[in-house]
């Protein structure tokens, strides 16, 4: 075990900045505790690694696990935002995240430094319900990834690239993985090295360099530059729910596009992506309308 400790100079929230990670309440790879302690499980470029970080006030204490231990600790500012700036941030036209920014001061952009560790989680969740992509996220790295180093039980490293790339096709359609996606992570996987290399770009630079791998377009560009790189600007474009949830919260319009979203969220541009996530934290919802989506399981065909 490897141990850090961190001044922020500022307050710190954990679970608001960190939450952005996980996916869906059971994964493996991205925990809360009931201390609320986060752990996050991945491999970077030192080999996998398991790092556990507490906050309180103005000060984090993380421990790190396995090779990559250093690595991860190095990340640490980075993973609670030190890079990311509000100071000129004015939401004071909009109440309710005016008040929200001033309840969470120690709120901030995540910043990764993984781009492949956003990526595929990222094409899981294309054209898929929530409930889909959370079980194919599970089911991958319980059968196909690696236990995380450390004490955390029951949590796993996700997949290598090399090993993503050797999962035959039947194996994926056993996830639930359709072959548009399949495809997709496979072609990511198979330069995941310049993936990584996203990371020494401007984020306008890695969002092109992303969206040149087939069958990755402009949200699950979008998705993985917020996670990886700490995008403060980008908008996941294609959303199902984000247009409506926007619209809601700065128009009270129950039903909004693409188009009226961005046209919304216009007067911050440069921050857009950190007024999303103020959105988000409100917990307002748009009306929901009509039966509850039936999708199909891919499995089963």
């Amino acid at each position: 075990m490897q141990v850090r400790e961190w001044e922020a100079g500022r307050p710190i929230d954990l679970r608001s900045t960190l939450a952005t990670l996980r996916r869906g309440s059971g994964d493996p790879a991205h925990r809360f505790d009931t201390a609320g302690r986060f752990w996050w499980a991945c491999t970077t470029p030192d080999g996998p690694g398991t790092l556990c970080v507490a906050a309180a006030g103005s000060r984090a204490s993380a421990q790190a696990w396995g090779d990559g231990a250093s690595w991860l600790l190095e990340q640490v500012p980075a993973l609670l935002g030190a890079h990311d700036d509000w100071s000129d941030l004015d939401v004071t036209a909009v109440p309710v995240l005016h008040e929200l920014r001033r309840a969470r001061p120690g709120f901030r952009l995540t910043r990764t430094g993984l781009v492949m560790d956003a990526l595929v989680p990222g094409v899981l969740e294309q054209k898929v319900t929530g409930l889909e992509a959370r079980r194919s996220w599970r089911l991958l790295l319980h059968r196909f990834g690696t236990p995380a180093p450390g004490p955390a039980e029951g949590m796993r490293v996700p997949p290598s690239a090399r090993d993503l790339l050797e999962l035959p096709t039947w194996e994926w359609h056993r996830l639930g993985v359709d072959g548009k996606r399949q495809r997709a992570i496979r072609a990511a996987a198979s330069v995941a090295r310049r993936m990584e290399q996203c990371v020494e770009l401007t984020h306008a630079e890695a969002t092109a360099r992303l969206r040149l791998i087939p069958g990755v377009g402009a949200w699950t560009a979008a998705e993985t530059t917020q996670r990886a790189l700490g995008d403060p600007d980008s908008v996941s474009v294609g959303d199902y729910h984000l247009p409506n949830m926007v619209g809601w919260v700065l128009a009270g319009r129950p039903r909004s596009t693409d188009e009226q979203m961005l046209e919304l969220l216009a007067p911050w541009l440069g921050h857009r992506q950190r007024v999303m996530r103020l959105i988000e934290l409100t917990g307002m919802r748009a009306p929901r309308y009509g039966p509850k989506f039936n999708y199909t399981d891919i499995r089963a065909i």
